[in-house]
């Protein structure tokens, strides 16, 4: 897996400009130069991300943070996860948008480590992977957060990795799609979304180095997995499956041979995961 990346600090200095365009008039309009600490608390149990982003913020507003656990570990609830000092309008600025980061991050986090350990207890080998079905503008802090919960980040843009998906094949036909994206792009691996057992044959045939299963049920995963066995095509090839997938049915589809299940819920149906920030004066 690659490394968790760094959220540029222009990306996370946007949100505030977008939360206080004019700056945050009710502190500024009654709150004098105090110094103040407080301390952000967990009241929720799961899986911690997103402080790294909350630090950033803060300590670009002249506020001091100290984390008092790291993003990817679990924690139970009341754990306090960092402490601040500083002027309080800075931390009455940034509060909502760090609280805000640190609890959508932290409930992907958590559904990630969640859906990995089912995976894990079926004895699969297989990996839980996010998909592109992320908010627009938080698409980095979404995958940074799948990762910290210990899953696969799949690809991050159209740029990173040839996917040839039904619209595609509507428009070109299946082996001539494949062809022409090695052609094109011969140092990328090429990953093709196959709905039938025939059409995971011919894009393996054609060269494709992953399949998606798309929409399958495990019993026609299963048909399709041995099926290229049999034809001796299985050796090089990648299988990953998506479409319908939920916690509830995930041991089912965690199926010998698959490399990664891919869930669009991850990230696009976040619960948040409750954070609170507690301020007084020093």
């Amino acid at each position: 897996m690659t490394s968790v990346p760094r959220i540029p600090q222009k990306t996370l200095l946007s949100f505030i400009r977008e939360d206080a365009p004019s700056g945050d008039i009710t502190s500024e309009a009654v709150i004098g130069d105090i110094p103040c600490k407080a301390h952000i608390i967990a009241r929720d149990h799961g899986v911690i991300a997103g402080l790294e982003e909350a630090e950033t913020l803060f300590d670009a507003h002249g506020v001091r943070m100290v984390l008092c656990v790291k993003d990817g570990l679990e924690v139970d609830r009341n754990t306090i996860l960092a402490t601040m000092e500083g002027p309080a309008r800075a931390i009455l600025l940034v509060e909502r948008t760090a609280l805000n980061i640190i609890g959508r991050m932290s409930g992907i986090a958590s559904m990630t480590r969640r859906m990995q350990s089912i995976l894990d207890r079926a004895h699969s080998g297989c990996s839980i992977a996010s998909t592109r079905k992320t908010a627009p503008g938080l698409r980095l802090l979404d995958k940074k957060a799948v990762m910290l919960g210990g899953g696969y980040a799949h690809r991050l843009t159209l740029s990173d990795g040839v996917m040839i998906k039904d619209n595609h094949l509507t428009l070109v036909p299946l082996e001539t799609a494949v062809h022409l994206a090695k052609a094109r792009i011969p140092s990328t691996k090429i990953e093709v979304e196959v709905e039938t057992p025939q059409d995971a044959l011919c894009a393996a045939q054609a060269g494709a180095d992953i399949l998606l299963f798309d929409n399958m049920p495990p019993a026609v995963i299963q048909k399709t997995l041995s099926l290229l066995t049999q034809a001796d095509l299985r050796g090089h090839l990648l299988i990953e499956v998506s479409g319908g997938i939920s916690e509830e049915n995930l041991s089912d589809f965690a199926l010998k041979g698959v490399d990664l299940i891919s869930m669009g819920a991850l990230t696009h149906s976040v619960r948040n995961f409750d954070v609170s920030l507690e301020i007084h004066k020093s």
